[in-house]
Formats: C-alpha cells, structure tokens, sequence
C-alpha cells in the first residue's frame, strides 16, 4: 500500500519539531508529506502568534517541499477535520505532539488520542513528545535533559568537552539540553554549583564555548 503523511500542528515552537519529524518520516518512507492546522475562529482572527507561528509553518513546508499546508479555520471538531483531511489525501500515517489533547480542544468524553484512534482506526499514529523540553529566554527548545560531565580536553588544555560517560577526569556533573533541530551536541550543560545554586555553560559541537567560572562540582578537582 502506498504511504502518505500527515503532520497535525496547532500551537506554538513545537509545529516546527513535528513538521521535522514528519519530513524525516516521509524522506525514509519515499512518500507525500501533508501538514495541517485546526481553528476554531476564522483565519482573519488569529492572533499575532498563532498567524506568526502559521505563516512560520508555511515557510518550513515550502523549504521542505511539503505536498500541502492545510488551514482549517471555523473548525468546532478538530478530530472530524483530521479525519476529512486524512480521506482526502489518503494518508496512512498521522503525527501529532503528545499534549495534543490540551491544545487541540476539549474533549468530554475519552482521551483525544482515543476519540482519534476510533474515528480513523485505519491509520498509524505517531505521538511525539513535546512536553519534557527546556525553554530558554531567547524561545530556543531543547530536548529533554541526560545526565553528562564537562573535563578538560588532554590534547587541548584550557578547552573543556562535553562526556556523557563517567571518568576520573571528569570535572562537572549535570544536565546536557540538546537544542532540537541540530545534528550534533549543541546545546545547555546545567550542573549545580559548590554553592547550591544554578550554573549554565553553551555546549557547541561538544566543546564549552563559555568560560567555566564556577569550581568543579567534583571532588578531588581544579581548573589550573
């Protein structure tokens, strides 16, 4: 059977990582990629955001030769917009973010993922994590955090790595937030420092690009 996606988004930074996802999906697949929104006020009532976040949408689907954008505006009943859309274009796989039922709408009776199951039982469903992230000041998200260690690099002193293994050489203990959206390790390392309170160093390909002005975390260990 042929395959084909669609990609549900509604609010917020989070459409971006779906529509990723979706793409990646529809590249291993060899198949069309749709991406829809659902409203329920009309198109010319979306507030800033919401028309800041769609025209953003529109802009990815077109860097990513999205099949279709699809808005669905004055929509009441998002699952019975889904389920149009996905008889239209004949999709076999839907993704959509784990707090869908939030942010979709209200529904009185039964989970949304359930509601969506029974209405299109014949299609995969792909729930994607979007609440375990870490938001910064500057709307960067990041994935959830792993626990790593910063020591200093052997062949590069006074330049400091990111390791995700325990070592004796090891010189800080924390939390690694990977930016979504890169390839590489690019990111936040937050670790706790000797006094009890919250301390951050930018993480690019692996390597602290800022300056460790905290002691090590670590016992048995100084920055020389």
């Amino acid at each position: 059977m042929d395959e084909s996606i669609l990609v549900c988004v509604y609010y917020g930074p989070n459409g971006e990582r779906l529509i990723r996802r979706g793409h990646k999906l529809a590249q291993i697949m060899d198949c069309p990629l749709y991406v829809l929104t659902v409203d329920a006020l009309p198109y010319d009532e979306f507030d800033a955001d919401k028309s800041g976040f769609v025209e953003h949408w529109k802009e990815l689907c077109e860097e990513l030769d999205v099949e279709e954008f699809i808005i669905r505006d004055k929509e009441k009943r998002s699952v019975r917009a889904i389920k149009e859309v996905a008889h239209t274009h004949n999709i076999t796989q839907i993704i959509i973010g784990q707090s869908a039922q939030n942010r979709w709408e209200e529904i009185t009776k039964g989970s949304f993922v359930n509601v969506l199951l029974r209405e299109i039982s014949f299609i995969d469903l792909h729930i994607v994590s979007v609440d375990r992230t870490l938001k910064s000041t500057d709307d960067t998200i990041y994935e959830k955090g792993v626990r790593a260690f910063i020591q200093e690099d052997s062949e590069a002193p006074g330049q400091y790595r990111l390791k995700f293994t325990r070592s004796k050489h090891n010189l800080y203990e924390g939390i690694f937030y990977k930016e979504i959206g890169t390839d590489f390790n690019n990111g936040v390392f937050k670790f706790i420092n000797n006094k009890g309170k919250t301390s951050q160093v930018h993480i690019t390909e692996n390597v602290c690009t800022g300056e460790l002005k905290e002691p090590p975390n670590i016992n048995n260990h100084s920055i020389h």
